[in-house]
């Protein structure tokens, strides 16, 4: 198993929420994932702009509730200018959410496999390495 892992704001609501989807229960999926980067000693990195992601769905004590089992193998970050400013070269050059080109070059830069499902981040894969929860628990 990589080392280093940064979950997109959807994985942590799949987890959170449960969810499911046409054919599968990708709450499942991020839970399986969470839990074999704790048993395993892997890292999630964490920034502040997912926190903050987060802070639009959830109240803080929802949020501390949610990742407190994992808080032993968080290691927290926070974007640099430089880094925001990439970001929005990137996200108008492939035309992508800023937030997306971000999350991405927090990935890329903290040496991490960002996890994700939504669609704008197989544009970024040449950013980030990119993997569905599945495809890291299978």
């Amino acid at each position: 198993m990589h080392g280093r892992y940064y979950l997109d704001t959807s994985v942590w609501m799949d987890y959170y929420e449960d969810r499911k989807d046409s054919s599968k229960n990708i709450g499942e999926y991020a839970y399986m994932l969470l839990s074999k980067i704790l048993k395993s000693g892997s890292k999630i990195i964490v920034s502040s702009f997912l926190l903050r992601e987060l802070e639009a769905h959830y109240s803080l004590d929802m949020i501390r509730g949610m990742t407190r089992p994992f808080v032993s193998v968080f290691e927290k970050i926070d974007a640099t200018e430089e880094q925001k400013e990439e970001a929005k070269k990137i996200a108008k050059e492939k035309n992508v959410p800023n937030g997306d080109a971000l999350h991405a070059i927090l990935a890329r830069d903290s040496k991490a496999i960002l996890v994700s499902r939504d669609i704008h981040f197989q544009v970024l894969k040449d950013i980030c390495l990119v993997a569905k929860p599945e495809e890291i628990i299978f």
